[in-house]
């Protein structure tokens, strides 16, 4: 990756709708070039596709929450149990492995309590890998992720 693939990559994060002529100019390449370029970098799997970024509490989202979550051991088998049944949960946006006091930090959204709630109960205290969740509800954001600091 050079400077150029830098610079293309962080204006489709800004914009993943940016026509590939006014990309170009933004960039400095001719259209064949950067048409090359981004077809590159999506072959190899830099760019993994493109999304509309949605505006959280518009779409009815208005709960952002932050689990933290204890296994009842390292064992692979409890790892592998837990890591399967997160993956079957659409409600669970990410969930990474951790160092520290617990062993995944996970992030969900929600419209309201009881929502959560019902996800809290149902579905991830019934994981039965799960030693101990500890919630930490996000009062406001300030700043949310926009992409990958590149250049």
């Amino acid at each position: 990756m050079d400077v150029l693939d830098s610079r293309i990559l962080s204006a489709l994060q800004q914009n993943g709708q940016i026509s590939m002529a006014r990309l170009s100019e933004k960039v400095g390449l001719s259209l064949s070039a950067c048409h090359r370029r981004v077809k590159m970098m999506e072959a190899n799997g830099m760019i993994e596709g493109y999304a509309a970024r949605l505006n959280r509490k518009k779409v009815g989202l208005e709960l952002q929450i932050f689990i933290e979550i204890k296994l009842v051991s390292q064992q692979r088998e409890s790892i592998h149990a837990f890591e399967t049944a997160i993956a079957h949960m659409p409600e669970v946006l990410e969930c990474h492995l951790i160092s520290g006091e617990f062993d995944y930090l996970m992030r969900v959204a929600a419209s309201n309590t009881e929502t959560y709630e019902n996800l809290y109960r149902n579905r991830l205290s019934e994981i039965p890998s799960v030693a101990q969740m500890k919630t930490l509800l996000a009062v406001s954001t300030v700043k949310e992720f926009r992409g990958y600091h590149l250049e």
